[in-house]
């Protein structure tokens, strides 16, 4: 047998191909459906190969979007400390979305949320001059805009840096 990896071997069939693909997909990590799908027609395998081959792998369990799902979200919440809706657009950018996200979500209480806002807050906050107003308002202003690009709802993320805000200058 030559030494010619299926991808890098013109000749080799396409099935042979996108196993190969989706087999080193895989191994980098896990992939909703979806994703292994974009790659696939990346490497312009035939839409029929790469729909046989996914079902085929999901029906023996190598791909499965709801263990993906629940994955995703325990980990970008623990690492990034993401809203809910950040998560859900972040799945949905991975062609998860519907039921599978939503409960997938559920994992997360209003409490967890908060909680994570609250430690951003707390991780993130800088010194500044408790006496002077302006120096208070540029801190909250920032605070309040990570939060928000965690995809904390606005009420949220005010409610919650300028408690953390108070709580530090009354120390």
């Amino acid at each position: 047998m030559s030494g010619i990896h299926p991808e890098e071997d013109r000749e080799a069939d396409p099935e042979s191909v996108a196993r190969a693909i989706l087999l080193r997909q895989l191994t980098l990590g896990p992939r909703s459906k979806h994703q292994l799908a974009v790659k696939l027609r990346e490497r312009r395998v035939p839409e029929d190969v790469a729909a046989a081959l996914l079902d085929r792998f999901e029906d023996i369990g190598l791909i499965d979007d709801v263990d993906f799902a629940e994955m995703w979200v325990r980990s970008r919440f623990a690492t990034k400390g993401l809203s809910k809706s950040a998560l859900r657009r972040e799945l949905a950018s991975k062609g998860i979305d519907g039921p599978v996200a939503e409960e997938a979500l559920t994992e997360l209480s209003d409490e967890d949320e908060l909680g994570a806002a609250r430690e951003l807050v707390e991780r993130r906050m800088r010194p500044f001059d408790g006496e002077d107003p302006a120096a208070r308002d540029r801190e909250l202003r920032r605070l309040v805009g990570m939060l928000a690009r965690k995809g904390h709802p606005p009420g949220r993320a005010f409610r919650v840096a300028a408690e953390a805000l108070d709580a530090g200058n009354n120390q």
